[in-house]
């Protein structure tokens, strides 16, 4: 037998998902996160799955891991004191920026602070010019002075950003070489390495947040390494990145920044292969955890990347998996803000200590606690390995219902309500606001809290069928494992996209594919399993931003497959029309740069199709008391879910439990399992 285990670190939850690639045989886990070292929950959560499910840990061939470690490390300023040397004359860029205000009606919030004091960014005399020539070298006595500035400043990273390195990154490479010789130890990030793209300000601040990053991700990655070869020995590790690929840990220590949404990312590429076993192209995901929800929107079984978003009020210019991400999870805090409005989150009680009816010091009232009191949650989790105290949470509701004036019920209910409001607003930004109907689209919801609300939100925005995964929670975990290994690159260079240009287009994606086909053998890839898929982020003459179109594949062997000029220009006119609700075919259009996605098939083959045989109403293992609306509670049934079977039929109310979640059919819903054992939900037009 040979496992592959994907391990999921959340801020609550840790989770596991298990495959034997031989037997077929599927193996979930999830337990408590350990916030204060996150490897002692990925260790101990190891252990209790090999003994829970017999799953020899010596017969592990890889290990895939996916982790919130360098979002929080950013988001709670615990990195590293971190330096810069730039181009003279360049210092200020960092807060120069690009003069947009984070909210533009809140006139008391400010950007966030650089990561770096301005007395720690040191310019040198250097200068390559915006068509690569060299006007100015490297000023070697200046580089002298950097050095002892930077050995005097007591930092641990360094940040190399150079005006054009992405065209001619010669200078920096000079300088980081000097830099290793003269302070060994000290975490050099170059910003043509990092990522060698056009503009300046989220390049340099990239490349910052990877300086800041990488001292305290390569103690956690050695860690994480020393502790997990210890309990799986045979295993490979494998990282995964904001773009929904693997990277090895050579390369995770070299560019944690590329780890920013490193377990959400995961997750859509669990339910891009769940949807396709489903036969459902078209998904909207929302994945709760205990702290937060993340949505994304998938197309024709392919969700969108974005090179470019804002993680905490920073920008990170890099490949990310498009993904909206709000404050709402299982632990997110009911609270009265200053003006007396009620409101849930983006406070997090996590998983220390966690929601009041965990019993482990909380106090305060979250949506776990309010989804307890109306008997939605059950008072046992994770298979009974974690009871729930519901007088705990009565009470901690409580103190916001008595100054409301309400009962328990009713303020849980509200608190509820506040709750499905942000999800939804944060998936009409990526379906409405982009173009796309919502109602086309079906919802999957996944994380342990994702089948708790799903209806509330399907109803919101007008969908009529939710599709719940087999193990909900565990998603992230499982998309890990089904997730390829992956490297982009880039090439910035802006040209006309004409006839008299597409030679040079063609240059510009065999270099890339060179450069691919150098990764492939690097990391040791089956021939048979490469894939390359080549884009360009073309944009109207004159427009500031671009637009991503794909141009073609290859598989590092020489053979590109490069669509006309004509196709190329419909599709870019398409996005422009989606994007915007336009778009001028008379216009010229050019093209900023050329992009390579390089992908390895880890060859991990999935369970067979289960026959329906036949279908059934399954019996309830037993009932309680359930309150869906303001109206008294109903005695509902509950269900084991690893008792129903592909072709069972359930008509709502009903509540689902499992080990890693729970599952709300409303009133007059219907639920139906599929073959792969996947509930189906069609929501009824009476309650909708």
């Amino acid at each position: 037998m040979s496992w592959m285990i994907g391990v999921d670190v959340g801020g609550t939850f840790t989770d596991f998902f298990a495959f034997d690639g031989g037997s077929g045989q599927i193996r979930y886990w999830k337990r408590p996160s350990t916030p204060s070292n996150p490897t002692d929950a990925v260790i101990a959560g190891l252990r209790e799955l090999s003994a829970a499910h017999g799953v020899p840990l010596d017969d592990v061939e890889r290990l895939c891991h996916g982790s919130t470690v360098a979002t929080n490390t950013l988001i709670q300023r615990r990195g590293a004191a971190v330096s810069m040397v730039t181009t003279k004359g360049f210092r200020d860029i960092l807060e120069i920026g690009r003069q947009v205000r984070p909210a533009i009606y809140d006139f008391q919030l400010d950007q966030p602070e650089a990561l770096v004091p301005r007395r720690h960014r040191f310019e040198l005399g250097e200068r390559t010019m915006a068509d690569g020539s060299v006007r100015t070298p490297v000023d070697s006595e200046g580089l002298g002075h950097v050095i002892e500035a930077l050995r005097a400043s007591g930092t641990e990273a360094v940040a190399v950003c150079f005006l054009f390195s992405y065209l001619r990154p010669d200078h920096e490479r000079e300088v980081g070489d000097a830099l290793r010789r003269a302070l060994p130890g000290m975490a050099i990030s170059l910003s043509s390495e990092v990522q060698p793209e056009f503009r300046e300000f989220e390049r340099f601040a990239t490349t910052v947040i990877n300086a800041y990053l990488q001292p305290r991700l390569d103690v956690y990655l050695s860690s994480l390494v020393d502790t997990v070869k210890q309990t799986v020995p045979g295993a490979r590790v494998g990282i995964n990145q904001s773009s929904g690929g693997l990277m090895s840990l050579d390369v995770a220590r070299a560019f944690p920044v590329r780890m920013a949404l490193s377990g959400p990312a995961a997750g859509v590429v669990g339910a891009i292969q769940i949807a396709s076993e489903a036969e459902r192209p078209n998904i909207i995901t929302l994945d709760i955890g205990g702290t937060s929800a993340d949505v994304a929107l998938i197309q024709d079984y392919k969700t969108e990347l974005t090179h470019g978003r804002d993680v905490d009020g920073f920008p990170i210019m890099l490949p990310m998996i498009d993904i909206t991400t709000v404050g709402a999870g299982g632990g997110s805090i009911a609270w009265f803000d200053a003006d007396g409005l009620f409101k849930v989150g983006p406070q997090s009680a996590g998983a220390e200590p966690g929601p009041a009816c965990y019993c482990r010091g909380g106090t305060l009232p979250t949506v776990s606690d309010a989804n307890l009191v109306l008997g939605r949650l059950s008072e046992s989790l994770l298979n009974g390995e974690m009871r729930l105290d519901v007088e705990r949470a009565r009470s901690a509701i409580a103190t916001v219902a008595d100054p409301m004036g309400k009962t328990v019920e009713e303020a849980a209910l509200g608190l509820l309500e506040v709750m499905v409001v942000n999800m939804v607003r944060a998936i009409r930004t990526l379906s409405v606001e982009r173009g796309h109907d919502p109602r086309d689209f079906t919802l999957m919801p996944f994380g342990g809290a994702g089948g708790l609300h799903a209806r509330d939100v399907a109803v919101a925005l007008g969908m009529r069928e939710i599709l719940i995964p087999l193990a909900p929670g565990i998603v992230c975990a499982q998309g890990l494992a089904d997730a390829d290994l992956q490297e982009n690159f880039v090439l910035s260079s802006v040209f006309p996209c004409t006839p008299e240009r597409m030679e040079n287009l063609r240059e510009r994606l065999s270099a890339l594919e060179r450069q691919a086909a150098a990764w492939f053998e690097a990391e040791k890839t089956n021939p048979a399993r490469r894939q390359i898929d080549f884009s360009l982020d073309t944009r109207f003459k004159g427009q500031n931003f671009e637009l991503t179109v794909d141009v073609g594949t290859g598989t590092g062997n020489g053979d590109i497959d490069i669509a006309s000029l004509p196709v190329i220009l419909e599709r870019f006119f398409a996005a422009h029309e989606r994007a915007y609700g336009f778009a001028n075919h008379d216009a010229p259009v050019e093209i900023v740069n050329c992009r390579a996605t390089a992908r390895a098939s880890l060859g991990a083959p999935r369970p067979a199709k289960r026959a329906i045989t036949t279908t059934r109403a399954p019996r309830a293992a037993h009932t309680r008391p359930v309150r869906f609306s303001a109206t008294s509670a109903m005695m509902t049934p509950v269900f084991s879910r690893d008792a129903l079977q592909p072709g069972d039929a359930i008509t709502g109310p009903a509540i689902i439990d499992q080990m890693d979640s729970t599952t709300v059919i409303f009133p007059d819903d219907v639920a139906r399992i599929d073959a792969y054992g996947n509930i189906l939900v069609t929501v009824t037009q009476s309650h909708a």
